[in-house]
């Protein structure tokens, strides 16, 4: 999914792409930065439900479901059990001990209070559970770094004492006093898998990186295993090889563990499958029906074959209202880019708001032709892009509650040459976003009024096509020259970062064009130079809110605007086409030329696919390094310190709403949706609904 997927919300707000904060963008999902513009409340609805460490969680709304026939209620509440039992592969995935951890907070959680324990220390260790349910596990869902708790061992390890037994995810043989010296350490000890996804390139990315992918593995065992895969099949129609499995060393010899029924993660895996074949009673229609089919026997056999024979099944059904993205997806998790992380999105059509997306779709051709981009990287024709806007119904795994806005898939790139591609837009996600936000990080950050008053009135719709664009054009844009590799193995651990890059320059080459106006999706240019308001300031400034002092970028996203961002300032320097300015202690950077500026993004654009189309290591490399790594201390603590006084968490998420089946005889008679409030609550039920994992697998 590429995830404009994979920014997550930084309150008025930053979110990225899945992934994203799941820009994204593999599936190319797309975790980008949210809407900044304030927007008025419509209707009763609750948007924002609490903010605790540096997150928000919102809520969203699936407008007009009551209206849908009970035919297609019944398919989305069989696809929406399906995504929610393979909520316990991504905790696992994420880190080895993920499971054990949150269902030992779980059982912490579940019991009656105890009536001595310290109500600040319970507190303090109810974030930390909080923390755990948003980033699926013990590291920060974006920078990667492990948290702890702020409460003590001391009192950690006494409420332990004071849970059943039989609550405890105990190992054989285990007392509850060897299981708590074991959990311990591995909640408070920071020297214990201290990052989730290393991509420190001076490391050996594998062993730095706390992501249950590998075991007993290094970075060469692992890029050799799959290098001699990809030598070995001398198709140009090579499946993505590694993407449902663990790769471990067993008796001196590395071995798949494939995720499958029947394999690791077997017991989830089973839960899934039942839903799917339920949900292939109700399908719409033959195509959709052809893709799940193809869905559950990929999930039976654990080929990757077969998961590109689903891909191209999914890609054909462009008629259905209800849609879904179930198996593993998004490789950013991976430092090496290999394994596909559990995902599911559940959602559907938004007839009316598709047609924006829809358009830019139909001219994608246009687009392609019209691009910075060499000659031979142009593809001559632009295949079967689909684009809409969707409706999400429920979110899972890699997608929630850090979600992406927009989605591109499938990832494999001959599929998305050959077949084509879907791209969406998560259209009552980006209300909700639009909704949950303020002016202020405008009013803070933004040079002078007359910005100010361009981005206010421009930024919603700016921000709509900019994923647009990121997921239907961006994506699918390109080709990669002949006899050169897929970019996770000739551009490696900078892949991601490259591609999203690749992605936004698109976007915004294009948004300062007057095709766009002339399509009639844009009403004017200012909303063109609103987005570039926005991104060279998000990029430069407001970003660094999320990074800790002293620390360098490693998200993907985050790295990609800053290089785009550093890139043309310096490339710029000499014209002032982005000037620094300083006033009352304050930095902004000012945009004096937006048509020169187009032309660098267009300069930026065009080498960064060269990079991408040749297998350039080196030059990719230097680009992420020398532009979107390191961070000036000095401006970085101005921003701290002007952000901190805003008082609005920088990331966001959402609990997710829930589906209720009433059934008689049998049989389905109705599904109503409920939009819960308590975040703990959620997810202590998804906790006792869906744990269908051991604690360590």
């Amino acid at each position: 999914m590429k995830h404009i997927l994979k920014v997550a919300a930084i309150a008025t707000l930053l979110t990225s792409c899945h992934s994203s904060e799941n820009e994204l963008e593999g599936l190319n999902s797309s975790k980008k930065d949210t809407l900044i513009t304030p927007v008025t409340p419509q209707n009763d609805f609750s948007y924002v439900a609490e903010q605790f460490a540096d997150l928000r969680v919102l809520r969203y709304e699936v407008k007009d479901f009551d209206k849908l026939d009970l035919k297609t209620k019944t398919l989305v509440y069989y696809l929406y059990e399906a995504a929610l039992c393979g909520r316990d592969i991504n905790y696992d995935q994420n880190y080895k001990y993920n499971l054990v951890i949150r269902k030992t907070l779980e059982a912490i959680f579940s019991k009656a209070p105890n009536p001595d324990a310290d109500i600040q220390m319970m507190k303090q260790l109810e974030t930390y559970a909080k923390r755990v349910w948003f980033s699926n596990g013990i590291h920060h869902h974006y920078n990667n770094d492990k948290f702890i708790p702020e409460c003590s061992e001391n009192f950690f390890k006494h409420e332990l004492e004071h849970v059943e037994e039989n609550l405890l995810p105990l190992q054989p043989g285990q007392t509850k006093q060897d299981f708590i010296a074991f959990i311990t350490p591995l909640i408070y000890d920071l020297s214990i898998a201290p990052k989730k996804v290393s991509l420190d390139s001076k490391t050996d990315l594998v062993k730095s990186s706390a992501v249950n992918f590998y075991e007993g593995v290094t970075k060469k065992e692992a890029e050799n295993f799959y290098a001699a895969m990809d030598k070995k099949s001398k198709s140009t129609e090579k499946p993505m090889y590694g993407l449902n499995s663990k790769l471990v060393k067993e008796n001196g010899k590395l071995v798949e563990k494939t995720w499958m029924l029947g394999g690791m993660y077997t017991q989830a895996i089973e839960k899934i499958i039942f839903w799917l074949e339920k949900a292939l009673t109700v399908t719409e229609n033959d195509k959709q029906k052809m893709a799940l089919e193809a869905l559950v026997k990929f999930y039976k056999t654990g080929s990757v074959e077969d998961f590109d024979l689903y891909n191209i099944a999914w890609v054909k059904d462009t008629e259905s209202i209800v849609d879904v993205v179930n198996g593993f997806i998004e490789v950013y998790q991976d430092p090496l880019g290999r394994k596909g992380s559990f995902e599911s999105v559940v959602s559907v059509k938004d007839l009316e708001a598709s047609k924006r997306i829809a358009t830019i779709g139909k001219n994608a051709q246009w687009f392609e032709d019209n691009s910075t981009i060499l000659p031979q990287h142009k593809k001559k024709e632009v295949t079967g892009i689909s684009a809409k806007v969707i409706n999400a119904v429920v979110e899972s795994g890699d997608a929630a509650p850090s979600t992406p806005i927009g989605i591109n898939l499938p990832n494999n790139d001959w599929i998305r040459q050959i077949h084509g591609s879907k791209s969406v837009n998560l259209g009552n996600i980006v209300e909700s976003y639009d909704q949950a936000a303020g002016g202020n990080v405008v009013n803070e950050f933004y040079y002078n009024d007359e910005i100010k008053e361009r981005v206010k009135m421009h930024a919603s719709l700016a921000d709509k096509l900019h994923t647009d664009m990121h997921e239907v054009i961006g994506h699918a844009s390109g080709q990669i020259e002949k006899g050169v590799g897929d970019p996770s193995a000739t551009l490696q651990n900078y892949a991601s970062a490259l591609e999203e890059g690749r992605a936004d320059l698109v976007a915004l080459y294009y948004l300062l064009d007057p095709k766009l106006i002339e399509l009639g999706v844009m009403p004017n240019i200012e909303c063109g130079k609103a987005a570039y308001d926005e991104y060279i300031t998000k990029g430069m400034i407001v970003q660094l809110a999320r990074i800790k002092p002293g620390k360098d970028i490693e998200e993907a996203h985050m790295r990609n605007r800053k290089m785009i961002a550093e890139w043309v300032f310096e490339k710029g320097n000499s014209d002032k086409i982005i000037e620094k300015k300083v006033e009352g202690g304050k930095t902004y950077f000012v945009i004096n030329n937006y048509d020169k500026l187009r032309i660098l993004f267009g300069e930026l654009l065009k080498e960064i696919q060269r990079i991408k189309s040749q297998g350039d290591y080196k030059a990719g490399q230097n680009l992420i390094e020398n532009y979107g790594v390191k961070i000036d201390p000095t401006l970085h603590k101005e921003i701290l310190d002007r952000y901190s006084k805003l008082n609005i968490a920088p990331y966001a998420g959402f609990i997710q709403p829930k589906l209720i089946a009433t059934e008689k005889d049998g049989k389905i008679t109705d599904v109503k949706i409920e939009y819960p409030l308590d975040f703990k609550d959620q997810m202590l039920e998804y906790g006792k609904k869906y744990g269908l994992l051991p604690a360590i697998n």
